[in-house]
């Protein structure tokens, strides 16, 4: 029996998302979720594809070894258990690959020491994925386990749109550089955006637009990410949920000397407590659009900074790339929100940006044009499939290294 099926895995600091992806047909036999690691309160939701069956289990998971057993366990009980001969590869979410990683790689000791080596820079995220892996490979050691990083897409940038404008000694003693994150989804939407085009991805010039909870851009030149807006930690950039993006670094120096802030109160404020949240109290787009609508003026600010911010980079990425085929949204925002998409380009027709209104107003789960038919640059609405991309990157891997049977 070939071994045609990836379990994804995305360990978060209290949290195990997974899917199982048979690469055969992209079917997903198994999804789930498991929250709360760590708490009384935790819960477990794991739904097997093939009859539609959602199982809940509720109460207290004390640690990521065991939350990935109990996926196991849940597999287990669909056939689908980490025993099985269909399993081909385990693929895992790593946050931040630096400048080592720039693809993605079969996991060795020597992997797992440089991604602890980098966990100073991803303090959140790391750490929990190095325990997914970890506890992944405990269970099945013979089974190729490879990472896939958030930052690898963004590898590809030139040195001029990299680097910070500070002395490179001091940079490179400390790995102060612009990585950039949501590698996969960028990857995955400049690529399916090519596709809707009916174009090759070395043929076309694409912005890409991730708007969640968290939110970057990309400048995507014939496949290749040549600027993003994240930089050494997912905190610079466009307005998010709760982070404050682009901030002049001074604000620091003043939150610090003049409001008494500590380092850490200075931290959890601009990345927790900042942003749309920080803005008006709301960090859902879908809640913050009802409060515009019912004339709420803090509501309305927040989403006017947030367009306002929006604009400014997609102009900036206009100007990077010269010329522009399309311009992409993804995430739950940019897949969802039709107001956010209208109002971001709203203004740019001297740059062939516009959207339909009937168009934009459709909702689907398909990649779709919005823009009018004449229109000099594409408008997109294109669903990332991270998850989809992981087990891609995985798969092909394991395959050309012959150690799928």
């Amino acid at each position: 029996m070939s071994s045609t099926r990836v379990l994804v895995l995305n360990s978060g600091s209290s949290s195990v998302k997974y899917q199982l992806i048979d690469m055969r047909d992209g079917s997903r036999p198994a999804a789930g979720l498991v929250e709360r690691i760590g708490e009384q309160t935790s819960r477990l939701i794991h739904t097997h594809v093939a009859d539609g069956d959602t199982r809940e289990q509720n109460g207290p998971i004390a640690d990521h070894e065991a939350a990935l057993k109990a996926v196991a366990a849940e597999l287990g009980r669909d056939g689908l258990g980490l025993d099985s001969p269909e399993l081909a590869a385990i693929g895992h979410r790593v946050v931040h690959g630096g400048m080592f990683f720039t693809e993605p790689t079969l996991v060795d000791e020597n992997v797992l020491t440089e991604i602890e080596r980098l966990i100073p820079v991803a303090p959140l995220h790391n750490p929990a994925n190095l325990t997914g892996i970890r506890t992944a490979r405990a269970l099945r050691p013979d089974l190729p386990q490879v990472a896939v990083f958030d930052t690898a897409f963004h590898t590809t940038m030139p040195e001029s749109a990299a680097r910070y404008a500070i002395d490179p000694k001091i940079a490179d003693r400390y790995r102060v550089r612009r990585y950039g994150f949501h590698g996969t989804s960028h990857a995955y939407v400049s690529r399916e955006t090519a596709r809707l085009l009916g174009k090759d991805p070395s043929e076309v010039n694409v912005i890409v637009l991730h708007l969640g909870n968290g939110a970057s851009a990309s400048a995507v030149e014939g496949g290749r990410c040549v600027d993003t807006s994240m930089g050494l930690t997912p905190l610079e950039g466009l307005v998010m949920g709760t982070r404050s993006g682009d901030l002049d670094p001074a604000v620091i120096f003043h939150l610090e000397r003049v409001g008494g802030m500590s380092t850490d109160e200075i931290d959890t404020f601009l990345n927790k407590r900042s942003g749309l949240f920080g803005l008006c109290g709301d960090n859902d787009m879908r809640e913050i659009r009802r409060r515009v609508d019912e004339g709420d003026e803090r509501a309305r600010l927040a989403f006017d900074i947030y367009i306002h911010r929006l604009k400014k980079y997609i102009g900036a990425y206009y100007a990077v790339l010269g010329r522009v085929d399309a311009v992409a949204f993804t995430a739950g925002v940019g897949e969802n929100s039709a107001p956010v998409r209208e109002a971001a380009v709203a203004g740019l027709e001297g740059l062939g940006l516009a959207v339909d209104g009937e168009l934009n107003a459709v909702r689907g789960d398909e990649a779709r044009l919005i823009s009018p038919a004449d229109a000099r640059v594409a408008v997109a609405v294109v669903p990332t499939d991270e998850e989809m991309e992981i087990a891609t990157q995985t798969y092909a891997l394991v395959n050309g290294s012959g150690n799928l049977t």
